[in-house]
């Protein structure tokens, strides 16, 4: 495997951890994880990729080591972490910006939000969520209002050999040593020597603002870098969001400049199941 290394940066007043691979003046790669996993996770696109790059991934606010809420949590927060880490990192730069799940939402809607800083857009499985109607909000703000008197929790595994069989269980496309590894990073040990998910129950917490299709869609038109989204052949997202093909489409048609690659044998989890054809992609659309 590449090695790689962790450092932390305060952005917003908060610590954000890191992780980067390669040499700094190599060309630069943003990667944002998804939602419950972390920056380690592109471990194994990284180890695929043919060409020397300085790859950057943070650990979203309250997953893997950086700083927790320990309370609710905002979607637009990550826009903002997202921003001053580009700031710090990048002042007159614009970066390539590779997004995976709750990643590639915000990666999409950053580039809108902020055309000039970014050069090449990549979404994985990033395709925004089912659209959500005023008749929701009832529903949705009498469950947040039962989530503050009764927080969520995480489940506890009695070690990591065990939330790698979880994993497994959960994706059977994971090979033993990629779970292994996975488990590694995305396992916490707790004082009784227990392994809890690395990252801030109150994640799971459902929001009480209500998602707004039309309102993505206005930023993903005002990305100007050229953008390509990613799917599995087996990817189990759409349906989960109830995103018909048709729907699909109409989304992706949200970009100036945008094309579609689909990799096959992989599902939604695809930068563990393919992370070979995924480098490749990458490294043939990224020009630099």
């Amino acid at each position: 495997m590449k090695p790689s290394r962790v450092e932390y940066l305060s952005l917003r007043g908060r610590r954000q951890a890191l992780r980067r691979w390669g040499p700094a003046e190599a060309p630069p790669l943003v990667l944002l994880h998804g939602w419950m996993d972390v920056a380690a996770s592109f471990q194994f696109v990284v180890d695929a990729l043919s060409r020397e790059w300085s790859v950057l991934a943070p650990d979203w606010r309250g997953f893997g080591d950086s700083q927790e809420n320990r309370g609710p949590y905002w979607f637009a927060d990550y826009l903002g972490d997202l921003d001053a880490m580009l700031d710090s990192l990048f002042p007159r730069q614009a970066v390539p910006l590779v997004g995976h799940s709750m990643g590639g939402n915000v990666a999409c809607l950053y580039a809108g939000l902020r055309p000039q800083r970014i050069s090449h857009l990549v979404s994985l499985e990033g395709f925004g969520i089912n659209d959500m109607v005023p008749a929701q909000a009832p529903e949705r703000l009498l469950a947040w209002l039962d989530q503050l008197a009764a927080p969520p929790s995480l489940h506890a595994y009695a070690d990591r050999t065990a939330l790698a069989s979880r994993l497994r269980r959960d994706n059977p496309r994971l090979t033993p040593a990629r779970a292994e590894f996975l488990a590694t990073h995305l396992g916490r040990i707790n004082d009784d020597g227990s392994v809890k998910w690395a990252g801030d129950p109150w994640h799971k917490a459902a929001s009480p603002l209500l998602y707004r299709l039309e309102e993505a869609k206005a930023c993903w038109r005002r990305v100007q870098a050229p953008t390509l989204w990613v799917r599995g052949a087996e990817t189990s997202f759409l349906k989960r969001f109830h995103i018909a093909e048709g729907d699909y489409r109409e989304r992706l048609g949200c970009f100036v400049s945008a094309r579609e690659a689909v990799v096959a044998d992989a599902g939604h989890m695809l930068h563990h199941d393919a992370p070979e054809a995924v480098a490749a992609l990458l490294e043939s659309f990224i020009t630099v």
